[in-house]
């Protein structure tokens, strides 16, 4: 099964950035990572955790949705290899018939391949709807957070788990989800997922936008 060819999520980021008016130093400030990494990420020479995409993304303003939706008229920095998440949007321009509709074929998603072992493929969207309706997998190792830190972002977040083992840490908790298993609550409380088991963790995940 082959995907879709992914947008340009580094170029969109510095987009994001260079209309706020804010320095490659100052996000880097305000996400508490390097001024370094974050370059490679706009370059396509390093991919963000899960944690990282959404303290970008917050900092910004912007929706993680929004990254599927880059323009092709980003310009991107430097040579980006196929595969990668920075993999030229121009096939997916050429071919509006690819685009996400009511309905997206197995092969037809698009998908983001985050560090940490996490995969993000997109299950559909709806115009004008802050929402991520994502197909996610934790390859074994995987975690939301390279560093180990717990994440925190608007709205609320719905999954459920179809096959492996998640360890999710809530707060102060921490839970074991099963198939079958589903997690609902608010992403504004720190959390983070991780996959201690043998074989991949794979899931469906609801994120809203701001809970009002």
């Amino acid at each position: 099964m082959s995907s879709a060819v992914v947008p340009p999520v580094g170029a969109r980021i510095r987009q994001a950035r260079l209309e706020r008016g804010t320095s490659l130093r100052a996000l880097a400030r305000e996400v508490g990572v390097s001024a370094s990494l974050v370059s490679q990420i706009e370059t396509g020479k390093s991919q963000p955790s899960v944690s990282t995409l959404y303290a970008i993304t917050t900092a910004l303003g912007i929706s993680v949705e929004s990254l599927f939706d880059a323009p092709a008229s980003v310009p991107v920095a430097g040579a980006s290899p196929p595969g990668t998440v920075l993999h030229a949007l121009a096939a997916l321009a050429a071919d509006p018939g690819r685009r996400i509709g009511p309905l997206v074929g197995a092969a037809g998603r698009e998908t983001l391949e985050l560090d940490s072992g996490v995969v993000w493929e997109r299950l559909g969207r709806v115009p004008g709807v802050d929402v991520d309706f994502l197909l996610v997998t934790y390859r074994p190792g995987g975690s939301s957070s390279g560093s180990g830190g717990l994440m925190r972002h608007p709205g609320a977040e719905y999954g459920y788990l179809t096959s492996g083992e998640l360890v999710l840490t809530l707060g102060f908790d921490e839970y074991t989800v099963r198939p079958g298993d589903a997690v609902s609550f608010e992403s504004t409380t720190p959390h983070r997922y991780r996959n201690d088991g043998e074989v991949p963790a794979v899931g469906v995940w609801f994120v809203s936008g701001d809970v009002q």
